[in-house]
């Protein structure tokens, strides 16, 4: 498949580990918001939750177009079922990025009704299905 094809998936690579480092740290970041009781901690935390999500949105967007690439152009896993369940769980992914940022707003609304227990689990849900996808795309059970 030639250099082109590398150069994109070490991008892509590159661009999901750093996604996801984000979507590890922003619901730890979350966890904090939530137990904060002090004004001025309060406002450091969502300066720095307002500026990881800001971030990693920007990080996701170009991971996700060299992922589409890497499907489409190169045909990596077309039409194998592990590559379909790999896109439904990366489309649930993008549901969490999505609902980080609908949490984020909570907290700059401070209408958060969630607990600081409740946010470390649901920071466990990006190692979840960074495990699946991984998976799938290195077993290609499928």
């Amino acid at each position: 498949m030639g250099n082109a094809y590398l150069w994109t998936k070490t991008f892509h690579i590159v661009l999901i580990t750093s996604w996801f480092a984000g979507l590890f740290y922003l619901p730890r970041i979350f966890v904090n918001l939530a137990s904060e009781a002090d004004p001025t901690s309060y406002e450091r935390l969502l300066g720095m939750a307002g500026r990881l999500y800001r971030f990693i949105t920007i990080l996701m967007v170009p991971a996700i177009i060299l992922g589409l690439l890497l499907w489409f152009y190169f045909g990596i896993g077309a039409g194998m079922t592990w590559m379909h369940l790999k896109f439904f769980f990366v489309l649930i992914i993008l549901g969490y990025h999505h609902a980080c940022g609908k949490l984020l707003k909570q907290f700059r609304l401070r209408t958060n009704t969630h607990s600081h227990r409740w946010y470390r689990w649901f920071n466990e849900a990006p190692v979840i299905l960074l495990l699946i996808v991984v998976a799938l795309v290195v077993v290609k059970p499928f």
